[in-house]
């Protein structure tokens, strides 16, 4: 008779016991896992202040070539873990991109969580510009998607370790002028590998995207006399390219968004969303060469091996859209534009590099690139990286 009983009154106890040891395990192997997660990263910062309505989070993934430079974007994450990953796989590709750019910094990024059409205000950017100052000078950051030079304005109130601002606070104005130039450069040195030489006339080229870059990019290929295509969801950008292709006697041929793919064209210039190189998209294409500069084109790293396998020649986004970047990075030493389209022409020499150790030893240019980047890296891990404030490198800070 006493058995059942007893059974009723210990049972739930062993119940709730193993419950409380279920948790515990599942706990660490949360802890486990984040700590797995962020290895390759020298250091992650999670910012946290209700009051101001700031939930951000700060990747600094490798400082060999010098201090983490990196935008912060905002974005309505669904969970703190989708945004972990976000900025961890933002900040590593920010590594390469210096790396690939020659440039003194290692590679960072930042995420903000939130809608950038609602969830702004001065004191969010003003509590996230303290964050950043107590990294002691690791970690630059500027805009990126969800965020603009104006949010970073009142950032700089709280720290100097700011770029991309207005020209006005000391930036170096608009960088999709760059980031533009780079993007021709990128052809050139294309055209001179396909075809020996590097003239934009006579070739024809389809764009995707009108944007601040893509328009640029367009504009000066039509000034060229190149045949163009273009596909974009803006009809006044539609319009107004039109208008400056009428003006000079050089018209411009517009598609839908979708036929885009499937055009024949000489070159296939992305200048609008990523992931737009994928399973579908792929089998499609009828260029000899893609060299836009979209983040991300290919959705899949694996989809490289299709575009080598069909003889199109792919100029790896993180270098074709370095001018951007070449851009930010300059103004710590005292914002100077024309130094700054200087350094955008070595896309072109960094590019036929790439090409050439592709061909000869029969990789892709994505695996090329990667390792001309991590030889770079190599190169300087045995010399000094430490970067303190109090240690100034080269750059003229405004005190």
């Amino acid at each position: 008779m006493y058995p059942l009983p007893i059974g009723r009154v210990i049972f739930p106890s062993i119940i709730q016991e193993g419950k409380v040891m279920e948790q515990m395990e599942m706990s660490a192997i949360k802890e486990f896992d984040i700590f797995n997660k962020i290895s390759s990263h020298e250091q992650v910062m999670f910012c946290n202040d209700p009051k101001a309505g700031l939930k951000a989070i700060i990747a600094i993934h490798d400082t060999t070539l010098g201090p983490a430079l990196g935008g912060t974007r905002m974005y309505p994450y669904e969970s703190v873990e989708e945004a972990l990953n976000d900025v961890l796989r933002l900040s590593e590709g920010m590594t390469y991109k210096c790396a690939a750019a020659d440039l003194d910094f290692g590679g960072g990024k930042a995420v903000i969580i939130g809608d950038p059409n609602t969830d702004k205000s001065p004191a969010l950017f003003r509590s996230f510009g303290q964050y950043v100052e107590s990294l002691n000078g690791r970690f630059y950051t500027g805009t990126d998607m969800g965020t603009t030079m104006d949010d970073f304005v009142q950032a700089l109130k709280e720290t100097k370790f700011i770029n991309g601002v207005p020209e006005v606070y000391g930036g170096g104005g608009d960088t999709s002028i760059p980031t533009a130039k780079g993007v021709i450069y990128a052809l050139k040195a294309t055209n001179k590998y396909l075809f020996n030489d590097d003239t934009l006339t006579g070739k024809t080229y389809a764009i995707q995207g009108l944007g601040k870059v893509g328009f640029k990019v367009c504009e000066h290929l039509l000034k060229d006399g190149a045949n163009v295509i273009v596909t974009d969801i803006n009809e006044q950008a539609i319009k107004e390219i039109e208008q400056i292709g009428k003006e000079l006697r050089n018209p411009v041929t517009v598609v839908k968004s979708n036929d885009i793919y499937s055009v024949e064209a000489d070159i296939f210039i992305p200048c609008a969303m990523g992931g737009i190189l994928n399973e579908n998209t792929i089998p499609q294409l009828n260029v000899k060469a893609i060299a836009g500069s979209a983040n991300n084109q290919l959705q899949n790293e694996s989809h490289i091996d299709e575009l080598h396998q069909r003889d199109i020649l792919y100029a790896p986004d993180y270098i074709v859209n370095a001018g951007g970047l070449i851009s930010v990075a300059d103004e710590l030493y005292g914002a100077n534009k024309e130094r700054v389209l200087n350094k955008t022409k070595t896309i072109y020499s960094s590019l036929l590099e790439i090409y050439k150790q592709s061909a000869v030893e029969n990789i892709t240019t994505l695996e090329a690139a990667d390792r001309k980047c991590q030889q770079t890296l190599d190169e300087q891990k045995g010399r000094n990286n430490f970067f303190s404030r109090f240690k100034r490198p080269k750059w003229n800070f405004q005190e």
